[in-house]
C-alpha cells in the first residue's frame, strides 16, 4: 500500500495522517503493538509540522508520503515551513527542561520508530523521514 497526499495545515489532518498510515501499516502485517508506536510517532511528526512547521497556515500543506516494502514502512511528513536544526533542540531530558509542556516530541518520535531522518527542503520546508522495520519472530 503507498499514500501519497496532501494535507491541510489544521490539527483535524493529524487525525487524518494517523488513519492512513496505520491503515497501512495493518495491511503490511505490524502487530498491534507497533501499530501504536507507529501512530504516536505519526501524531507527534504531523503535530510538530502544523504547528511548529507551517504554523497553522491555511495557504500552507503538509506532504504526506507512506510506502510499505517487504520488511518495513517508511513515512515521510513534509511541511513549507522555515525549517529546524535538529541539533539545536534542547535536551527534554535536561534537569532544567524536564517540567517544560512541550519540546518531547522528536523524543518520543525517535523513540518509537527503528529510524529517524530529518532533512530540510528547498526552497522551505523539513521533512522527516520515519521507518519501522517489521519483525518477523
Amino acid at each position: 500500500m503507498t499514500v501519497d497526499t496532501l494535507l491541510e495545515s489544521s490539527l483535524d489532518s493529524v487525525d487524518r495522517a494517523e488513519e492512513m498510515v496505520t491503515a497501512a501499516a495493518r495491511s503490511a502485517g505490524f502487530p498491534e503493538g507497533d501499530l501504536e508506536k507507529i501512530a504516536m510517532a505519526v501524531r507527534e511528526s504531523m503535530v510538530n509540522a502544523i504547528v511548529h512547521g507551517n504554523r497553522y497556515n491555511s495557504n500552507k500543506k503538509v506532504h504526506l508520503s507512506v510506502l510499505s516494502a517487504r520488511d518495513h514502512l517508511t513515512v515521510k511528513i513534509a511541511d513549507e515551513g522555515s525549517g529546524f536544526d535538529l541539533a539545536t533542540l534542547p535536551d527534554p531530558l535536561a534537569r532544567e527542561n524536564l517540567l517544560r509542556h512541550s519540546g518531547r516530541g522528536i523524543f518520543l518520535i525517535q523513540a518509537f520508530v527503528d529510524e529517524f531522518r530529518v532533512r530540510r527542503l528547498s526552497p522551505a520546508g523539513t521533512e522527516v523521514q520515519l521507518t519501522k522495520y517489521l519483525s518477523h519472530s
